[in-house]
């Protein structure tokens, strides 16, 4: 089993959205040979271009070098195959659906040595159902980044049922190493942001449904007493369908508490497509 930072060689990020290119940039931000991986070539691709946008924005407002953008670009490498797809920490941000999820680490699991750490970047799911049936599930953790993932800096590093300790440990030491804050948190439905911040979204839309104030009112408010983004434009940055599956996966995960129930405004928009900025259509358009 890998202990310390240096002896993870490479990353891999699966999954070239918004999120796995945001994982892949601060990978490779942070000094480490990372691959990009997806089944769609396009995607990671596209992954690639975000990734240097981001990272031109860093250039132009002075957070970064020249050089430095390019040594991080240097160090992004393009991954089509998952027979490939070979590292010593891989961790994975794909749909969130715990078949899905586990399918992908079995199959990563007869590429990669008995050595290689398995991460999931679940928001909401549980880690130890992730990695039941994976061989050595004991490997298996949670590495849960915020989006945008390249600027927000808290991490929270889970364990599952399974979890070794020293995987916990390492994984916290590789979110310090790149210059996030981790949180150590055991598995649990939502973990801690996501169980909390339903309610900023859910009351949200229920103000609005009860046409007490419409979403860019309520965001105004919620932003003028601190917040960064209100509930409504953070949904459309998250993605109305990623935010609704994690509400309703506390949902159920919470025998259907009312306090978890979906909202129905956002359910709406799921299902004509209106996903938020990715489809320029959400609560707002853009």
């Amino acid at each position: 089993m890998l202990t310390s930072v240096s002896d993870i060689r490479q990353i891999a990020v699966c999954g070239a959205g918004t999120m796995g290119a945001g994982i892949a940039q601060v990978s490779a931000a942070a000094g480490f040979p990372t691959l990009l991986f997806d089944v769609r070539p396009e995607a990671v691709a596209a992954g690639i271009v975000m990734i240097r946008k981001n990272l031109d924005k860093a250039v132009e407002k002075g957070k970064i070098s020249p050089e430095d953008r390019e040594a991080t670009l240097q160090r992004l490498q393009p991954c089509h195959q998952v027979s490939d797809c070979k590292a010593g920490l891989v961790i994975e941000a794909i749909v969130e659906k715990i078949p899905v999820k586990t399918a992908l680490f079995s199959e990563l699991a007869q590429y990669n040595p008995a050595t290689t750490i398995f991460a999931t970047n679940t928001s909401s799911l549980s880690v130890t159902a992730i990695a039941a049936g994976i061989p050595h599930p004991e490997r298996v953790g949670g590495m849960h980044f915020f989006n945008p993932a390249h600027l927000m800096t808290l991490v929270e590093v889970v364990s599952g049922a399974q979890t070794a300790e020293s995987v916990t440990q390492l994984l916290y030491a590789v979110v310090q190493h790149m210059g996030k804050t981790p949180v150590h948190v055991k598995d649990a439905p939502g973990f801690i942001v996501n169980r909390v911040a339903r309610h900023y979204y859910l009351e949200a839309m229920e103000i609005a449904a009860s046409g007490v104030a419409d979403p860019a009112v309520i965001d105004r408010l919620l932003e003028s007493a601190g917040f960064r983004m209100g509930a409504f434009a953070l949904m459309d940055l998250i993605g109305n369908d990623v935010n609704y599956a994690v509400t309703r996966s506390l949902y159920e995960a919470f025998d259907q508490a009312p306090r978890f129930r979906p909202g129905a405004m956002q359910a709406a928009l799921v299902e004509k497509g209106d996903l938020g900025r990715k489809t320029g259509k959400g609560f707002y358009k853009y």
